[in-house]
């Protein structure tokens, strides 16, 4: 991904708008372009990443801008059928996370920018640990706490469900009395026809877009019925029973010494 310089000769200083000043542009007098990631908007470090930005059928031009940068990011001509463009980013690094806009161009007309997106490289501290409390073991419709801790002391810790793009959860880190830094996360009710792995991260306040490492994949077994106590009732069961047992078993006794004093009095 290339960056267009700002040193364009007759170019005005807008933020997000390079153009000639022979060009007389009307900014935001079209529809904002929807704007997107392949394969997601979380990145490991060193790995590619696309970002698109589509809009109307008749644009010409496509622009991506950066939060923090004067002049747009990046430029691209509109692929056919003329409604979307695509911003490659070959190696994922901590120069390209931060958040980005774009919109496009038609002729004299300018579209108003899109949602921001947010891009975050993974990959620079060292990993968290995640586990599940009090045990990954959740009954269907139960809730559990999931416990993200690192000894580096992160400001933040962010929890994400396996196959959505976007953070499931943040958290500010808490120092635990071990010294370990927290984030504590309440999860539920869950589902047990749904897939519940997690996978949490850590990063400062400063650097809101490079994470740590991921911590390794913690995942809920759900089970399909709740798992109560059943001590007592199962104790109840084994009384009754008991009792039964020695009721049947005096009435067998009285049946047989009735025989018996039968069988006697005849003998004699």
């Amino acid at each position: 991904m290339r960056r267009d310089s700002a040193q364009n000769s007759g170019q005005t200083s807008l933020p997000g708008l390079s153009v000639s000043s022979r060009t007389r542009v009307q900014a935001g007098t079209l529809p904002k372009p929807t704007i997107w990631t392949e394969p997601g908007s979380v990145i490991p470090w060193g790995t590619p990443v696309t970002i698109w930005c589509q809009g109307s059928l008749k644009a010409q031009e496509y622009l991506l801008h950066k939060e923090g940068k004067l002049w747009p990011w990046e430029r691209q001509p509109a692929l056919e059928p003329k409604d979307k463009a695509k911003f490659s980013i070959m190696y994922m690094t901590e120069q390209y996370a931060g958040r980005y806009c774009c919109y496009y161009r038609r002729a004299t007309d300018q579209s108003h920018y899109s949602d921001p997106l947010e891009l975050v490289v993974t990959g620079f501290h060292g990993k968290p640990n995640l586990s599940a409390l009090p045990s990954p073991v959740v009954p269907s419709g139960g809730n559990v706490t999931l416990h993200c801790g690192s000894q580096t002391g992160f400001h933040r810790f962010v929890l994400m469900k396996e196959g959505e793009g976007q953070p499931s959860w943040t958290q500010d880190s808490q120092r635990a009395p071990s010294e370990v830094f927290q984030g504590l996360f309440p999860v539920g009710p869950v589902d047990p026809s749904l897939k519940w792995s997690f996978r949490c991260y850590g990063y400062y306040s400063n650097t809101l877009q490079v994470w740590s490492l991921s911590s390794d994949p913690l995942e809920l077994l759900v089970s399909a019925s709740d798992p109560k106590d059943y001590t007592v009732e199962n104790l109840i069961r084994m009384g009754m029973a008991t009792v039964m047992l020695v009721v049947l078993g005096i009435l067998l006794f009285e049946s047989w010494y009735s025989q018996r004093r039968t069988q006697d009095a005849a003998s004699r």
